[in-house]
């Protein structure tokens, strides 16, 4: 059921030079499934007319606090980012549908850039439900792996940067890892990185489901902006997704 909320700031850490780490805090926060997303309004931003969608990083039920890792690109995230700890930030949630967690076999999250995100949530779920996750995390460079510590608490984390700076030189679909045996992938980061995980998975028979980032405006599935071609007709990633298996997408893999 989704709920409009105002919460409440407690932290917000500058990860890097463009990137940071939101933790807010509600007594009413209600149960966000791995995968699901938020919808956030920016006020004081003049320029900034529609809500955000935020992927949910994140989550502890227990003390109320929503865990938001946000890539400052815009007016909009620039104004999030510059939150104090005290202020109120309105939060539309949970928004989507989830990764589907299988019962058995091995796993294999890969998150690129940003799309690191949402698979701590993932990873600390499947963690506590007994799996033992592998997660894959791509970028540019050594100076973009952020949160390491947290990433490696529940999952076995292996790296590739664009330059070699750390773990192995080249992108996620190019480490030695994939010459090991996964039964499911889960992935999130750029369309074209998607897209190879999705040709590997589809050539190895292996089931994997994506996270799709199409640009998003309601939030809720009246714009239609966000639509997306699968093989059973057009749907809305954002209420529909953003979570698809790449067999009911039309992509050419």
């Amino acid at each position: 059921m989704k709920k409009i909320i105002d919460f409440t700031v407690k932290e917000n850490q500058l990860l890097n030079q463009d990137t940071v780490l939101l933790v807010l805090h509600s007594d009413e926060l209600p149960p966000i499934l791995p995968g699901q997303f938020v919808n956030v309004r920016v006020d004081k931003s003049p320029s900034t007319l529609l809500r955000r969608p935020i992927s949910v990083h994140d989550v502890d039920g227990e003390k109320g606090l929503l865990y938001l890792y946000i890539k400052v690109v815009g007016c909009g995230t620039a104004t999030l980012g510059e939150l104090k700890p005290g202020e109120k930030l309105n939060i539309i949630l949970p928004l989507g549908n989830s990764f589907k967690i299988p019962q058995d076999g091995k796993c294999l999250l890969i998150g690129g850039g940003c799309g690191v995100a949402p698979m701590l949530h993932l990873s600390r779920v499947m963690r506590s439900g007994g799996m033992d996750p592998v997660l894959l995390i791509g970028t540019r460079t050594q100076k973009e792996i952020l949160r390491r510590e947290e990433f490696e608490k529940y999952a076995k984390v292996y790296y590739t940067t664009e330059d070699g700076s750390y773990g192995e030189k080249g992108y996620p679909t190019q480490h030695s890892i994939l010459k090991e045996h996964f039964d499911h992938i889960f992935c999130c980061g750029p369309e074209v990185m998607m897209k190879a995980v999705a040709s590997y998975a589809n050539k190895n028979n292996i089931d994997c489901q994506v996270s799709l980032e199409n640009t998003m405006a309601c939030g809720i599935g009246a714009c239609l902006c966000c639509v997306t071609e699968t093989t059973t007709g057009h749907k809305c990633v954002c209420t529909e997704g953003p979570i698809f298996n790449i067999k009911d997408l039309t992509w050419q893999i």
